[in-house]
């Protein structure tokens, strides 16, 4: 045995002693549910082969042992990590959030309701459900409840120091304002993905997704124009190797300036579209039109909704100055409603340039709205003009977009756009991934990338977050008792039981 891996072995073995023995005493020593449930979500769940091993082993320590070898090299160590993250939440398996205000667009449920958590799933969505035995019962009356939020569009590969932009820390910016699933909108590419998964995807607390830039090196500015680096194989190989993960392809920043034969107007649109083909999977295009020249025809609106970009392909930034989404007169495209009746997707991915109320407030007045809303978060916008999905959400809402609009186009309209159906709903059975929304009333202005604002008396702020069950945000402690009120017998009052 390598040494890496008898260190990787003794890692594993070392969390599985201490937490995982516990864990399966509660599920009744059912090794295979407790292993799967860890690994199912991974590019790398058990195969039929290592479920039938695992069944044949004896339910007790000789089972941590040689799970580990049962398990790949890959296996183990994704297992240790997520085993990690569970090791770390606290509190109960069943919480029931009591009196709040329940928005699930996917099931149709905007009314005041209970929901209830077990073992990190939904367990059930009612009036007045009745708190079981030892369950945690929290007070979200005056609260919105939602599913967990979906921003399908954000730059979190902040380990790749290499390229001209810097982006975000993933749970640093999502937890907080309730987003617990994230899509990386092309930071890596074929050459970069196994170490943005490494590195990134597979430590962090929320979910994280991603779109395969149909550059080789990701994002970096250098490569984005370089037709040798638009890598159909490597990109469509990758995404097979990774369906868990990767939910489509990412093309942006295409110049449509000195055009050759190796630089045409549609260049890099035909690699990435070639791609998404051979791997049935959507593309996400931040691509912009460009009139005629060099000898090369106009690169038109029109062509990249209506030929380009199939149904179920999303158009991000559709809401920037230099996009007509809406037309100089005010009037929405009526090539981009077409697009939209047609099953093309506008995404808003308002970023630190993309965005302005000129052409957003125009839509929205006339009843166009986007099919989801999204940061385009990274390291130059974090702190103003998009802070945080709840920020941008609050936009919308004053920009007289319905509350349970705003929701739908952050929970189960991106979930079905990456092809998630298991995401962005309240349904009995689905992952407990929960936002806890409050709306503040005040005199807040928020602005655009143009230097223009609206001002409004409302303000979403995101007051708890549940991710698989867990709560791990909470604003104002409300899942919380008083200090003083915890029972003496509790081990709040041993002090040992805060030594490192």
């Amino acid at each position: 045995m390598k040494l890496s891996r008898f260190i990787m072995v003794f890692a594993v073995l070392v969390f599985l002693f201490a937490f995982a023995g516990t864990a399966l005493s509660q599920r009744g020593g059912d090794i295979v549910t407790f292993v799967s449930e860890i690994l199912k979500d991974t590019d790398h769940p058990l195969t039929d082969a290592q479920v039938k091993q695992l069944k044949e082993i004896p339910q007790n320590r000789e089972a941590i042992q040689k799970l580990t070898e049962i398990l790949t090299e890959e296996q183990n160590d994704l297992f240790r990590r997520n085993l990690r993250r569970r090791r770390g939440r606290r509190g109960p398996s069943t919480i029931l959030l009591k009196d709040g205000q329940v928005i699930d667009p996917a099931n149709n449920i905007n009314g005041k309701m209970d929901v209830l958590v077990d073992n990190g799933k939904i367990a059930n969505v009612a009036k007045n459900i009745k708190a079981p035995e030892g369950a945690q019962v929290v007070d979200v009356s005056g609260l919105y409840v939602t599913p967990g939020i979906i921003d399908i569009h954000a730059h979190v590969f902040y380990t790749d120091l290499l390229n001209n932009y810097r982006w975000v820390i993933p749970d640093d910016k999502c937890i907080t304002a309730g987003v617990t699933t994230v899509v990386d909108a092309g930071s890596s590419g074929a050459n970069t993905f196994a170490r943005f998964k490494d590195e990134i995807i597979d430590r962090s607390r929320v979910r994280v997704l991603a779109f395969l830039n149909i550059v080789a090196p990701g994002m970096h500015a250098e490569y984005e124009n370089d037709h040798t680096q638009f890598k159909v194989g490597p990109a469509v190989e990758t995404a097979k190797k990774y369906p868990q993960t990767i939910v489509g392809f990412k093309t942006a920043h295409y110049s449509s300036r000195d055009y050759d034969e190796f630089h045409g107007p549609w260049t890099i649109a035909d690699s990435v579209m070639a791609a998404a083909n051979i791997a049935k999977l959507p593309v996400m295009l931040d691509f912009h039109p460009a009139p005629a020249s060099d000898g090369y025809p106009e690169r038109s609106f029109r062509d990249i909704l209506l030929k380009k970009m199939r149904p179920g392909d999303i158009y991000t930034h559709c809401f920037a100055r230099m996009f007509p989404v809406v037309l100089e007169d005010g009037k929405v495209n009526p090539d981009a409603i077409k697009a939209q009746q047609q099953g093309r997707i506008f995404d808003v991915g308002h970023g630190g340039g993309s965005f302005v109320f000129l052409r957003a407030a125009k839509a929205i007045e006339q009843g166009f709205y986007p099919n989801s809303i999204s940061t385009d978060l990274h390291a130059g916008n974090s702190n103003s003009p998009v802070i945080d999905m709840c920020y941008l959400m609050s936009k919308f809402l004053c920009m007289g977009m319905p509350l349970e609009d705003v929701i739908r186009c952050s929970t189960i309209n991106p979930a079905r756009e990456i092809n998630r159906p298991e995401l962005g709903h309240l349904s009995v059975g689905a992952v407990a991934d929960i936002a806890v929304l409050d709306m503040l009333k005040g005199k807040f202005g928020y602005p655009d990338v143009g230097g223009g604002k609206i001002t409004s008396d409302k303000r979403l702020q995101c007051a708890m977050t549940l991710f698989g069950g867990s709560i791990i945000f909470d604003l104002n402690a409300i899942s919380m008792p008083e200090w003083e009120d915890i029972p003496k017998d509790s081990s709040y009052w041993n002090p040992a039981s805060f030594a490192y």
